[in-house]
């Protein structure tokens, strides 16, 4: 395993681990055209070309002998959702579910943690789907705190999600 910054050709397998990770983790019952057409919209070559490219935007993959298996993405001047965030988010956080348990997971996390803390955050805080019972197990025995509650939104539509801060300090 190999930690690196992305870079603009990466921008293709975020996307396609983003495609994969969401719809695995999120549709347990099957793919609705609405969730399909969120999905194909949202996460895009074009859409991670221009997060990769923006300086508020920070993101390392993990890179095996084959591909990129896993990615996080760090946001800067972001808006928490609750009281007690930060404005430092890990805004996302995808490892390939065959990849789980390899440890990958935790570098990417290790890795964006020192990144903020190198850059004087005092905290960074993030949301998952309520129901996400692994990534919140993951979460709480990292040492995240949940400080509340939101929806994640898709058109008029909301899905409660948790939201966790950790302390960098």
């Amino acid at each position: 395993m190999v930690l690196r910054e992305a870079q603009s050709t990466d921008a293709s397998s975020i996307a396609a681990i983003s495609i994969e990770v969401w719809i695995g983790t999120y549709l347990k019952r099957g793919v609705s055209n609405f969730f399909a057409d969120y999905a194909l919209s949202e996460f895009t070559t074009i859409k991670v070309e221009r997060l990769i490219a923006d300086p508020n935007h920070f993101i390392l993959v993990s890179e095996n002998e084959e591909g990129i298996d896993g990615f996080i993405r760090v946001s800067s001047d972001s808006t928490g959702p609750v009281s007690g965030c930060s404005t430092v988010e890990i805004s996302t956080f995808y490892v390939q579910p065959r990849h789980h348990g390899k440890g990958i997971g935790k570098a990417l996390l290790n890795a964006a943690v020192e990144y903020c803390r190198n850059r004087g955050a005092e905290s960074a805080w993030l949301t998952t789907n309520a129901e996400n019972a692994p990534a919140i197990a993951f979460y709480l025995k990292y040492g995240f705190e949940h400080i509340g509650e939101t929806q994640f939104r898709i058109g008029n539509m909301g899905y409660l999600n948790n939201v966790y801060s950790y302390r960098l300090e």
